[in-house]
């Protein structure tokens, strides 16, 4: 849109603030890559569905009551006495498991098409930022029904950071307010989990920006060097999105239409109860393959140091935690730990069958982090954990070395037009 086309209001505002001027650049002029497929819509829908997720959590937080005697009575009052609260709980409530299935695929796009090699590694390390900012404001939100699980989940969770040495049990105390989980870490929880999201915005701004500075990667792995190799992002992707997104909404209308609880926890909706333990204690789905990390270590360690001739106990508890934080923190580092000048697997046929082999541990990582850690799904879940920092650490950088990939098109364009003409 030319100032010539744009409204006299709209050209007062945008002399003084470009913002139809950014906006026209952004949407329509920006240069996108022309053989983009449905696994570049998650990006799009990550955005969506987190102005969902503010929404519906601003007006819940209108009639949340942060109070231990009253959270769980609140939570009803929503669902049973507001306007159409249950379904905005339910929106918010099933909006989580949405958020993550999104993202997860998201990142798997970016493992199978090289989306973290340069000049994109700023781009995947802040994407990894958003994660955990993401795992942190959700299990926060899971805290606030005071629940049974919700109630059992933050005494364990908040028990993990006593395994650090010498100042562990203090900074648990710091957390709770005090000597056991009562109303000042329900409190401390609900201001934090109003307050990342906002956080989650301005890393979700320095993403887009990081994306706009060298542009979109695509499934061949080649930048876009002529214009024959892009189109605008506007109308040709901006209705690609909007099919995506249609589809989305169905899926997600499902759940919270037709399986409101599926993704939750039966113990959930009873009262939290500090004298009643549940049988079985899971947090929810998203964080299953980092609790069977977290339980994957049973036997404590006795590392010695050569130095002093002395040693420390290393406490399976710690060597869990540290191992749990690792696994997500490792990802920073995929920039450099992938070697390889091919970015896309569709020309590293070894490397494309690790990122599914990896995908699948993580399935049973999930898996076995839904299981008691005892017997058989102990062992498969150390196996897997094994194997995922095995794959992080030992065979990306070899296969990234040793394969030989095959030879990519010449440009987007040409790979384009040989798929029209073949």
């Amino acid at each position: 849109m030319s100032d010539k086309q744009m409204h006299p209001v709209m050209q007062w505002i945008d002399y003084r603030l470009p913002i139809f001027t950014f906006l026209n650049h952004e949407l329509h002029e920006y240069p996108t890559p022309k053989n983009l497929n449905y696994w570049w819509n998650f990006g799009s829908l990550a955005g969506i569905i987190l102005v969902i997720m503010l929404v519906t959590g601003i007006v819940l937080a209108m009639h949340y009551t942060a109070h231990v005697d009253l959270a769980f009575g609140s939570v009803e009052r929503i669902m049973r006495d507001v306007n159409y609260g249950w379904l905005i709980r339910y929106v918010h409530m099933n909006g989580a498991s949405m958020f993550f299935i999104i993202v997860y695929i998201h990142m798997l796009r970016g493992l199978y098409f090289g989306s973290y090699q340069a000049p994109r590694e700023l781009l995947w390390m802040i994407g990894v930022l958003i994660l955990l900012a993401m795992m942190a404001t959700a299990f926060m939100g899971y805290v606030l029904p005071w629940g049974q699980m919700s109630f059992w989940g933050a005494t364990v969770i908040t028990n993990l950071f006593s395994a650090i040495p010498w100042v562990g049990d203090d900074i648990v105390t710091l957390l709770w307010g005090g000597f056991s989980v009562d109303n000042p870490l329900l409190n401390r929880f609900f201001s934090l989990h109003y307050l990342l999201p906002f956080v989650i915005i301005g890393l979700v701004v320095l993403h887009i920006v990081a994306l706009h500075q060298h542009g979109s990667n695509n499934p061949i792995g080649i930048d876009m060097k002529t214009d024959q190799d892009s189109v605008p992002f506007h109308p040709y992707y901006t209705v690609k999105d909007l099919f995506g997104l249609g589809a989305f909404l169905i899926f997600f209308a499902f759940f919270v239409f037709f399986a409101p609880n599926y993704f939750g926890e039966a113990d959930n909706y009873i009262p939290a109860d500090a004298l009643q333990t549940p049988a079985h204690i899971v947090p929810e789905w998203y964080f299953l393959p980092y609790y069977a990390i977290l339980r994957a270590f049973t036997a404590d360690w006795l590392v010695y140091n050569v130095l002093s001739l002395g040693g420390f106990i290393m406490t399976a508890k710690l060597m869990g935690v540290l191992a749990m934080f690792a696994s997500i923190l490792l990802l920073l580092f995929l920039p450099w730990l992938d070697g390889s000048k091919v970015k896309s697997s569709r020309f590293r046929p070894v490397h494309a069958m690790f990122v599914w082999i990896f995908v699948l541990d993580c399935i049973v990582l999930g898996i076995c982090g839904a299981k008691p850690a005892e017997g058989m799904w102990l062992i498969i879940g150390q196996t897997a954990t094994v194997y995922y920092f095995a794959h992080l650490l030992f065979i990306v950088p070899i296969v990234s070395r040793l394969e030989r990939p095959m030879m990519p098109p010449e440009s987007i364009a040409a790979s384009v037009t040989s798929k029209a003409t073949g």
